[in-house]
Order: structure tokens, then sequence, then C-alpha cells
């Protein structure tokens, strides 16, 4: 018998809401719901509002909703959208290897994202934390580029009103939704790119304390990945994260990819493994310490002071 205070058993969570176990299983491993804690064996304890979510998504996947969609839905709507891109993935994908970089190290590898995945997959899908508008609009002319080849292009910062959904700029361009200045994700840079051909994800949340670092030696925590699955998590993360700060915007957000993400392969986690481990070393690399007076570069709202030569360095764009 399962103890009422360790929660539910995942055989009684399935009998309860007449959805197989492993069907509930599957569900946690690409979408991270529903989202269990364990007990000190390691077993999946589940709570009471579990059943009544689970049966949520169950009738938004009969009214002919993806799947992706109607647990974005149910769990907005309970009031239970992740507050954090980078604390979501962490408790979802516990095997991502967390790296401390540099904004300048970090600015590269968004760049690199940028250019590869943006610029050539399909109608991606992205999300972007820019966390402070300035930053946003010193960029702002590269990603209306970026937008007109995307399907959604969201931007999160310290904006003021949210521009309207249903009211488009004139030409391509991000909509914009605010974060207030208490919501964790205000800490953390993100780009996602979320498409079937080029997937790729990176975020991080700055260290406090560092009011008083140069701007390119401010340190973040990250972590990214090119595994589709994990990229679909943090789009779902985004869009929920998009529509508690922007109710209007769902419709919007109903036109995420709706096929379930292909499993990553095992020659792209050792690919994944070999990269995280250059992106290490470059952190390290004597070319890339940050020196003043040298060019300024903007990647993802991110003005950065960088060595003369450096390859990213240059006008913002």
């Amino acid at each position: 018998m399962t103890k009422p205070q360790d929660g539910l058993s995942i055989g009684e969570l399935a009998r309860r809401t007449e959805v197989p176990a492993a069907t509930l299983r599957s569900w946690e491993d690409r979408y991270g719901f529903p989202r269990p804690h364990r007990l000190a064996g390691g077993h999946r304890r589940y709570d009471q509002s579990d059943i009544g979510l689970i049966e949520a998504v169950v009738r938004l996947r009969a009214s002919g909703m993806s799947l992706h969609a109607a647990i974005g839905q149910a769990t907005s709507a309970a009031g239970q959208p992740e507050p954090s891109v980078f604390a979501g993935l962490r408790r979802r994908h516990p095997a991502l290897i967390p790296q401390v970089l540099r904004k300048v190290t970090l600015l590269a590898l968004t760049r690199a994202i940028e250019d590869e995945c943006c610029a050539q997959a399909e109608r991606p899908v992205l999300f972007a934390a820019f966390q402070r508008q300035r930053f946003f609009l010193q960029s702002q002319r590269r990603w209306n580029e970026l937008a007109r080849t995307a399907r959604v292009m969201i931007a999160f910062a310290d904006f003021g009103e949210p521009a309207a959904a249903n009211r488009p700029p004139r030409g391509p361009a991000p909509v914009r939704v605010p974060l207030p200045a208490d919501a964790p994700a205000r800490r953390e840079w993100t780009l996602v790119c979320d498409c079937r051909d080029y997937p790729a994800c990176v975020t991080g949340w700055e260290f406090p304390g560092q009011a008083q670092a140069g701007d390119a030696s401010r340190r973040f925590e990250v972590i990214w990945s090119v595994d589709p699955r994990v990229v679909r998590d943090a789009a779902v993360i985004c869009a929920q994260l998009a529509r508690s700060a922007h109710p209007g915007l769902g419709p919007l957000l109903d036109a995420l990819p709706s096929e379930p993400p292909a499993p990553a392969s095992a020659d792209l986690h050792r690919a994944t493994g070999l990269l995280t481990r250059m992106t290490g070393y470059l952190e390290k690399a004597e070319f890339l310490t940050p020196s003043s007076g040298s060019g300024t570069s903007a990647q993802a709202g991110w003005p950065v002071e960088l060595p003369p030569g450096h390859p990213t360095s240059g006008p913002a764009m």
C-alpha cells in the first residue's frame, strides 16, 4: 500500500486516470510531464493534483490538440509553468553538463547556434531571453532578419507593454514579451531553436554579486544541447512562460511543432560531449581574454568588449 504522505505510485496514478503507466513514463521522458518526486529508493511518487492535470491533457488531446500543446495549456492553466528555462531543463535532464562560462564565450556559442540553426533551419520556432530591453534593441536588426523565416519568434526582456499578438508590426519582427523584475528568467541568457532539421538550445543563469565585473567577464552557469527532446522541452518551457506573461499569445503558440521530437542517437551524444569539452578549453584560451579599448560586438543583445582580430568582433548586426 502507498502511504498517503508519500503520494501516488505510478500504478495508482495510471489506474485513477486510465492512462497506462508506460504512456505516463513516455510523457515524462519527452515532455517532463507529469513531474514526480522521488523517494529515497528512487521510486516515483505523484501528487493528487497530477490526476486533474493528466485528465485535462486527455480532454485536450481528444479535442484534436497536439500532445505538447495540451500539456502546455493544462499546466499553464493550473498555474504551473516553469519560471526558469535553466532550472526546468536541469530538472528534466539531469545528465546535461553545466559549465561556468564568461559572457564572451557564451557570446560565441550563441552566435554559432544562430548562424547554423537559425540560418539553415526550415521555419524554426525561436525563443530568446535578453535580460534587458537595451540589449535587445542593440541587436534588433539582426533578430528582425532572423524573424523573416521563423514560424514563431518570441523575445523576453524587461520590456514595457507587450506588443499585441494580433497586430503584426511592419515587416518581420520578434514578439516582445515583458518579464517582471522578480522573474527568474530575467537572470537568464537563453536561445532556443526548435525545428526538425537543426534543433539547438543554450541557456544560462547569471551568478549574483557581479555588479563590479566587466561586461565580458560576467559569469554564467550554462547548459546547451542539440538533443531534439531537450530542445523541445526548452521550447515548451518558453511557451508556457510566454503564455503566462502574455495570455494573448495563446493562438500564436499553438503554431509550435506538433510532431514528437526524435530521440538523440549515440553519435549525437558523443559529439555533444566532445563539443562540451572543447567549449571548456576555449573558455580558458588566452585569445578569448577580453581587453579594454577593443571592438564591440552584440550577440543576442549582449554587447561585449572583444580583443582585436577576434572572429566575432565587429559592429552589432
